[in-house]
C-alpha cells in the first residue's frame, strides 16, 4: 500500500460505488415501474438488462478514452453525463417503456465506470499487489447493494420517479471528492494508435479473459439487477423486503472481492478461479432445485454471490500480469464481456419466466456456463504458467 496512492484508490472505489448504485437502479425500482407501465415478465427482464448491455458496450469506448486523455478526466466526463441524464428523468417523469429504455442507455455510462476506476487504481500499484488494489477498487460493486437497500424504500415513500432526483445528491458529492482527490499515476503508457488496440483481439488470452469475466461479473450484475423482481414474483415478497434480501446477497459478493484478489495474490488467480467456477455451478444448480423454498434459495444466492465476487477479484489479479501496458483497453473489453454476461442472465430469466412459467431454465443454463469456464481454465493454465505467468517472468503468483 505504501507504493501506491491511497487517496486515488479511495476515489476510484467511491466513484465505482456510486456509479454502480445508479447503474442497476432500474432493478430495485422494477416492481414499481412494471406495475405503473403494465409490463410483462420479458419486458421487465429487458428493462433491467438494457443498462447492463449499454454499460458493456460503452466500457470499450471509455477504456479507449482512458488511454487517450487519462482515467481521471474520463471519469469526470462520465459522471457529468450521468447526472444530466438523471436530472432529465426526474424532470420529465418517464411514462413509457421506450423512455425507460432510453434512460437505461444513459445509465450504462455509469456501468462503464468500471473501465475507468480500475485502471486509475491499478497503475499506482506493483504486480504483487494488483489483486488487493484491484479488489479494493472493485469493491465498488457494493453500490448495487445500496441501490437494492434504499431504492424500493424511497420509491414506496416518494414514488419511483423521485428516486432519480434523490440519487443526484450522493453523485454530486462523489464528483467533488473525486475531482479533488484522484490523481493520475506517473506510470502511464504513451497513447497508441486506434488500430493498435485491435491487436489485443488477435490474442487468444483476451478472449479467455472475456469469457471468464462474462461468467463471474455477468453472474454478479445479472443477479444484482434481477433479484428484487425474482423474490417478488417467485415468492410474493414485498418489494422493500425483496430489496433487503437482494442487498444481503450483493453485499456478500461485493465485500469479498478484495478477499478474492488477495487470495489470488497468495495462491494464484488460476487456482482461485477453479474453485469459483465449481461453486457457481453448484450454488446456481441449488437455486434450480430449491425454486419453491425461499430460505434455501436465499442461502444459495448468497453463496453464489460470494463465489462470483471472489472470482471478479481473481480475474483482475491475472489481467495486469498479462496485459499491463494495455490495461485500459483490456479493462474495457473484459468489462464489456462481463456486462454482456449480465445482460444475458437478466433477459434469460425474464424470458424463462414468461415462456416456461418459472426461472429454472435461466439459472440452469448459467450454472452450465460455470462448468464450461472451469474446463476452459483447465485448458489454458499450463500454457499461462509456463509463459507470462512463469516465476522467471513475474514475482506474482499465477
Amino acid at each position: 500500500m505504501k507504493a501506491g496512492h491511497a487517496p486515488t484508490l479511495f476515489s476510484a472505489f467511491l466513484y465505482f460505488d456510486m456509479s454502480f448504485m445508479v447503474w442497476v437502479i432500474l432493478g430495485p425500482l422494477g416492481v414499481y415501474i412494471a406495475d405503473d407501465l403494465g409490463l410483462t415478465p420479458s419486458q421487465k427482464g429487458l428493462m433491467v438488462a438494457v443498462p447492463v448491455l449499454s454499460g458493456a458496450i460503452l466500457r470499450i469506448f471509455l477504456g479507449l478514452l482512458v488511454d487517450k486523455i487519462g482515467a481521471k478526466r474520463t471519469g469526470q466526463i462520465g459522471q457529468v453525463v450521468v447526472m444530466a441524464a438523471l436530472a432529465w428523468a426526474y424532470l420529465a417523469h418517464l411514462s413509457t417503456l421506450p423512455q425507460v429504455f432510453l434512460m437505461g442507455i444513459f445509465l450504462g455510462i455509469a456501468g462503464a465506470a468500471f473501465a475507468v476506476a480500475l485502471p486509475l487504481a491499478s497503475r499506482w500499484y506493483p504486480p504483487e499487489a494488483q489483486g488487493l488494489a484491484m479488489g479494493i477498487a472493485g469493491a465498488g460493486n457494493s453500490g448495487t447493494a445500496l441501490s437494492a437497500l434504499f431504492g424500493p424504500v424511497l420509491a414506496q415513500h416518494f414514488g419511483w420517479q423521485t428516486v432519480f432526483g434523490l440519487v443526484l445528491i450522493p453523485l454530486f458529492l462523489t464528483f467533488i471528492t473525486y475531482s479533488l482527490l484522484a490523481k493520475e499515476s506517473p506510470d502511464i503508457p504513451p497513447p497508441k494508435k486506434w488500430t493498435q488496440y485491435l491487436a489485443v483481439l488477435r490474442d487468444a488470452d483476451t478472449w479467455w479473459f472475456m469469457f471468464f469475466y462474462c461468467v463471474t461479473f455477468g453472474g454478479f450484475v445479472g443477479l444484482s439487477s434481477s433479484l428484487v423482481i425474482y423474490f417478488n414474483s417467485q415468492f410474493g415478497v414485498n418489494p422493500v423486503i425483496a430489496g433487503y434480501l437482494t442487498a444481503a446477497c450483493v453485499f456478500a459478493g461485493s465485500f469479498v472481492r478484495p478477499i478474492g484478489g488477495r487470495l489470488a495474490d497468495q495462491i494464484g488467480g488460476i487456482r482461485s478461479l477453479q474453485t469459483v467456477y465449481i461453486a457457481v455451478a453448484v450454488t446456481l444448480g441449488g437455486v434450480v432445485l430449491a425454486s419453491e423454498q425461499l430460505a434455501l434459495s436465499l442461502v444459495c444466492f448468497i453463496l453464489a454471490m460470494i463465489a462470483l465476487g471472489m472470482g471478479n477479484g481473481a480475474v483482475f489479479q491475472l489481467i495486469p500480469q498479462r496485459f499491463r501496458k494495455e490495461i485500459g483497453v483490456l479493462t474495457g473489453l473484459v468489462g464489456m464481456a462481463g456486462g454482456v454476461g449480465g445482460f444475458y442472465l437478466a433477459t434469460s430469466l425474464g424470458f424463462s419466466r414468461q415462456y416456461t412459467g418459472d426461472y429454472r431454465l435461466g439459472f440452469g443454463i448459467f450454472a452450465a456456463m460455470g462448468i464450461l469456464a472451469f474446463f476452459g481454465l483447465q485448458g489454458v493454465k499450463r500454457r499461462w504458467r509456463s509463459t507470462w505467468g512463469s516465476p522467471l517472468v513475474t514475482a506474482a503468483k499465477v
